[in-house]
């Protein structure tokens, strides 16, 4: 999906006044509006259901509820979040990103601003969560490291051998097995404390 392509949108505004004139400048600029929520209690919820590509917050200050949801959508089911609020402490701001909010748009808003305040939440949005997807990657390299280095330790100790042999010795089980290495090394390890 580019940028330019239309949107579905899921609007929460407290304000039902507001939310119609942020509805139509959501649909002027060619996207649609899944729903309006006038609270954040149940955003999650809705966030499951309707599966919109994109979250607009307008609030006076984003309360503790509201931040919940979006703990618990950035945390399951991660979306572009686009937040204004009259709120301009830092401490707010904070936690509004902390929470998974990808723009907090402090000045109010303004509806002409709507689609390139979207495009900009994606955009960020998007680069956090390669950051985060290399991040786990990295994390789950090191981890199967650790694995194969740990049943090379064990396979050394066994078989009397050096850590090229027990590498080798590895890599010819996991290829008769048609496993990776890794899960080689996590069976061996498995029986190896199984028993004791």
């Amino acid at each position: 999906m580019s940028e330019s392509d239309s949107l579905k949108v899921l609007v929460v505004d407290e304000n039902r006044g507001r939310s119609a004139i942020l509805k139509q400048a959501i649909e002027d600029a060619g996207h649609q509006v899944v729903t309006t929520l006038n609270s954040g209690s149940v955003l999650s919820s809705k966030v499951m259901e309707l599966s919109p590509d994109v979250i607009i917050i307008d609030l006076e200050s984003p309360d503790r509820d509201t931040l919940e949801q979006m703990h618990l959508i950035s945390r399951d089911n991660p979306k572009p979040v686009v937040m204004f609020s009259d709120d301009n402490k830092p401490e707010s701001i904070k936690e509004a990103i902390e929470s998974g909010v990808s723009a907090y748009v402090i000045d109010g808003l303004n509806d002409k601003r709507i689609s390139s305040l979207m495009d900009v939440a994606i955009a960020r949005f998007r680069e956090y969560q390669a950051l985060k997807d290399e991040l786990t990657k990295a994390k789950n390299t090191l981890e199967e490291r650790k694995l194969i280095d740990r049943a090379k330790g064990i396979i050394m100790k066994h078989k009397q051998c050096d850590e090229q042999q027990a590498y080798q010795l590895l890599r010819q089980s996991a290829m008769q097995n048609n496993q990776r290495m890794v899960e080689v090394a996590r069976n061996l390890i498995a029986s190896v404390d199984l028993l004791g």
